[in-house]
């Protein structure tokens, strides 16, 4: 066999798994909402529904813990979300930095109707959080992030050291694009980290180093492969497209969902 032919038949290989694969279990798309985060609820509402989406995690940043919304703001997005027969599995809270924070992210996504809680802490609050998101019934999804200097959970290596001893309410929201930001295989960080997935944000970027989103498929983060490997540890939860572009995303969003529909 030449090296040619064994390439081409590797890769039809990976195809036909990635098939079976889906065969057998169909991932469930949906969308982190940072992605409309220049636009109102509202309209957000609107793209969501004429996408044909029923997941979501709420991530826009009137939200995060930065500018901690009101029980109205939080109260009225779900009453919005209802109407248009979405639900907010999962809220992105950023950094939970003391015991506020924590009263906080309880609050805002008990009233959003989320089960889980995404973001990030250190020290002695994932124990805290471990402890009350346990009592809440809640779950918590350590987010990696790639930022220009040192963010603490920047490798798979990082997440599973902040969940070293902690109980199945702590767990990692996997963050592909991010993590190929920071340099890092992402099918080996979906590899490591499938264990203890509570959420995976599916992003591409264009290069290591940056955070310059590009469509899905297009870019280093190895997008297909790490669709077959979701299907191979049988992830249940939601993965989230999230794309962080200025302007009008309406079209790029309607080719990501596509793409990524192919692959779920």
């Amino acid at each position: 066999m030449t090296r040619r032919s064994f390439a081409t038949s590797t890769v039809a290989g990976t195809i036909a798994v990635g098939m079976g694969l889906r065969a057998a279990n169909r991932l469930n798309i949906g969308i982190g909402t940072y992605t409309y985060h220049r636009i109102s609820v509202d309209d957000m509402v609107v793209q969501l529904k004429a996408l044909g989406i029923t997941e979501i995690e709420m991530s826009r940043v009137e939200f995060m813990l930065m500018t901690p919304p009101s029980d109205e703001m939080c109260s009225s997005a779900k009453t919005k979300f209802d109407g248009a027969g979405i639900r907010c599995v999962s809220y992105y809270a950023a950094t939970v930095k003391d015991d506020r924070d924590l009263d906080r992210i309880v609050r805002i996504a008990k009233l959003l109707g989320a089960r889980n809680v995404s973001g990030d802490a250190t020290g002695d609050m994932l124990r805290k959080i471990d402890i009350r998101l346990t009592r809440e019934g809640l779950t918590f999804g350590i987010h990696n992030h790639y930022f220009k200097h040192k963010f603490p959970y920047e490798s798979p290596e990082d997440v599973l050291k902040g969940l070293a001893g902690r109980s199945n309410t702590m767990g990692a929201t996997v963050d592909v694009g991010q993590f190929a930001s920071c340099g890092y295989d992402t099918v080996d960080a979906i590899r490591k980290l499938g264990p203890y997935l509570k959420m995976v944000h599916l992003k591409d970027v264009a290069a290591a180093g940056g955070e310059d989103n590009v469509l899905l498929g297009q870019g280093i983060a190895r997008i297909p492969e790490v669709m077959i490997e979701l299907h191979k540890i049988a992830y249940r939860g939601l993965v989230a497209i999230e794309y962080e572009k200025e302007g009008d995303v309406t079209e790029d969003i309607r080719r990501e969902v596509e793409f990524a529909r192919r692959l779920a």
